[in-house]
């Protein structure tokens, strides 16, 4: 466990916190007008290696040699020259802290973006230490400064890491739809008062994420999916963007608590540690791992049902009550990766310098490709 203090006056600006990985949709813009819940669970943070905040430089300024030396191996409109390791935390694990008076810097919607620099300064020196995000369309984090703040260890051990096994008993997954939020009412059909039903923003994420991993893998070859949910959520993506005709490669889940995968899968869908972010990866090594948040692939393996069973007589452990319980309603349009992210994710890849994946990156935002993200 930490507590992250001022690096000008030592005073304490957070509740005790264990580390994370960051999250997949740490840096996502979903919709418009949007109300996203908090990005962190309470008492955990995540620690962002790269540069984050102002000052910007264009990519002309930089050049592809510098970009490729900092992990960037196509153009970008602009990337930070702020300090990397940003610390994102909830914001109600911040303690000590106290929002800059006038702090509204341009751009700014229904909140605080924080794309200025720090808003949040220390309650006790008025260091500026970080930036509280609460915008609409933005996850709501308070990201602190890694050159304003000090980590201090609060205990002299920490707990192990939870093990594969251990995750799959502790964790049922991250449902693929939910529940959206919108700062107004809305009335088109399938929208109730301020909120709707959507494929969730952690999944889009996710997505477009591991896209941009299985068209790496791709080698400019077909990709075939398996069934089902990952068939829905990737499927038609890789469909567009890459060539058709065989031979086609497969991608196949894998991880803890499924059968080893078959030799003729080079492609694997597997798990990241919640807490580490390591990828899980079979005693057999294969040509390609495609990494998936914890949530999100242990759903993919192990979907839920929509309806408990009804039964009868003596409920057995774990069955609801509600016999009749309605299931979640499945989302009115088909399922989109997050651009951004797939974006984000394949301009870091060294592969994308390759002429075939480079045009499918520039190609991203055509017109015929309209509707997949």
């Amino acid at each position: 466990m930490f507590v992250f203090v001022c690096a000008g006056c030592g005073a304490r600006l957070t509740v005790p916190l264990s580390q994370v990985a960051l999250p997949a949709h740490a840096h996502q813009k979903y919709g418009n007008g949007v109300q996203l819940p908090v990005l962190m669970a309470s008492g955990t943070f995540a620690v962002d290696p790269e540069p984050s905040g102002p000052p910007w430089r264009k990519w002309e300024e930089i050049g592809p040699d510098e970009a490729a030396a900092r992990g960037v191996y196509a153009p970008v409109s602009a990337l930070s020259d702020g300090a990397p390791g940003a610390i994102v935390i909830a914001p109600g694990d911040a303690d000590g802290t106290v929002l800059i008076p006038g702090n509204r810097p341009d751009g700014y919607c229904c909140g605080l973006d924080g794309a200025d620099g720090p808003n949040v300064a220390c309650a006790q020196c008025s260091l500026p230490v970080a930036s509280r995000v609460d915008d609409c369309s933005l996850w709501q984090a308070m990201w602190l400064a890694p050159d304003a703040v000090r980590r201090l260890r609060i205990d002299g051990h920490g707990a192990a890491p939870p093990t594969w096994t251990e995750l799959m008993a502790q964790n049922a997954g991250t449902p693929p739809y939910e529940p959206i939020a919108s700062w107004k009412a809305r009335t088109e059909p399938g929208h109730w008062a301020n909120y709707w039903w959507s494929w969730s923003p952690q999944w889009e994420a996710a997505a477009g994420q591991a896209l941009a991993h299985l068209l790496a893998a791709s080698g400019g070859q077909p990709v075939l999916v398996p069934g089902g949910l990952a068939e829905q959520v990737f499927q038609r993506a890789l469909t567009a963007l890459l060539p058709a005709g065989p031979p086609a490669r497969h991608a196949v889940l894998a991880g803890p608590g499924l059968p080893a995968p078959g030799g003729d899968a080079p492609i694997l869908l597997v798990p990241s540690h919640p807490r580490t972010g390591t990828t899980w990866a079979p005693a057999d090594p294969v040509p390609y791992l495609v990494p998936l948040p914890f949530g999100v692939w242990r759903w993919l393996a192990f979907p839920v049902p929509d309806l408990p069973v009804p039964m009868s007589g003596v409920l057995s452990a774990g069955v609801r009550h509600d016999d009749f319980d309605p299931p979640a309603p499945h989302p009115p349009r088909l399922f989109r990766a997050d651009l951004d992210v797939l974006r984000r994710t394949l301009v870091r890849l060294p592969a994308v310098r390759s002429p075939w994946l480079r045009k499918i990156l520039d190609d991203l935002t055509h017109p015929r490709h309209s509707g997949l993200f």
